[in-house]
């Protein structure tokens, strides 16, 4: 059967907009941003000292900061912190802005889906859109219960903190279920595993075409809904993503502790 954990403790922080911060109450300020440029490495130096395709998303924001650039998940306090269901669930969340950064593999969610029921888990989805907006492509996977929509981010938290653990993408949810403490299960091919946090659940098929996001010689079409850089227009298109299989997926969620092997 799936697991329970134990609640972790939280600290609170307070976050202000840009047209609420005071500079003269400060000695500097600083952008914390990312900069595409094709071909060789971005030459912004004044603002970012190291690629972040090279260092990872969040550890940058250390370089730029001058601050030790080790990653420690935020925390985050939850007002309302009552578990929503009460028997076990896993969040899922497939949709993303990009085709590559979906799980392009075509029986992908429904046979995972499957999976975590069979082992006792309610399956929940909590995307923002129900269907990509595309021509309404990619639905909730059979099976998953609806929770999608735009709802609050702390909602979003609650689902995420009492969850037995999160499946997603390389995408914002897969962020957020890290900083409230939650084991999140990435699949992506398109970044390399240090782009993003640490997670020993982590799914890439590393046998095929892989890590184009880190390449600093790949021309990443950030407008272009399907972008492949490597192989667009080809039979190989977004291979890294569709061939991991549904097989491997279930082979990382019996390593999380506490999931039962039985299917």
């Amino acid at each position: 059967m799936c697991h329970r954990r134990k609640a972790h403790s939280i600290a609170s922080r307070t976050f202000l907009t840009e047209d609420d911060v005071d500079p003269e109450r400060y000695y500097a300020t600083y952008t914390i941003a990312v900069f595409f440029q094709s071909g060789a490495i971005y030459d912004r130096k004044d603002f970012v000292p190291c690629d972040f395709r090279l260092v990872g998303l969040h550890r940058a924001a250390g370089y730029i900061l001058g601050v030790d650039p080790a990653e420690v998940p935020s925390r985050i306090a939850i007002a309302d912190d009552r578990k929503p269901p009460e028997q076990p669930y896993v969040c899922i969340a497939v949709q993303s802005m990009l085709q590559s950064k979906y799980w392009n593999n075509p029986t992908r969610w429904g046979e995972i889906v499957g999976f975590l029921k069979q082992a006792g888990c309610r399956v929940v989805c909590i995307d923002q859109k129900r269907t990509r907006q595309r021509a309404g492509l990619d639905p909730i996977p059979n099976g998953a219960e609806d929770e999608t929509g735009d709802r609050p981010l702390v909602e979003r938290a609650r689902w995420l903190k009492h969850a037995e653990f999160f499946i997603g993408l390389s995408s914002g949810l897969s962020w957020f279920a890290w900083a409230v403490g939650t084991p999140v299960v990435m699949i992506s091919g398109l970044t390399h595993p240090r782009t993003e946090f640490a997670t020993p659940f982590r799914v890439i098929n590393y046998h095929v075409c892989n890590s184009c996001w880190n390449d600093p010689l790949a021309r990443y079409m950030r407008d272009d809904f399907l972008t492949c850089p490597r192989h667009k227009d080809t039979p190989r298109q977004f291979e890294c993503t569709r061939l991991i299989t549904a097989e491997q997926v279930k082979a990382v969620i019996r390593t999380i502790p506490g999931f039962g092997t039985s299917t």
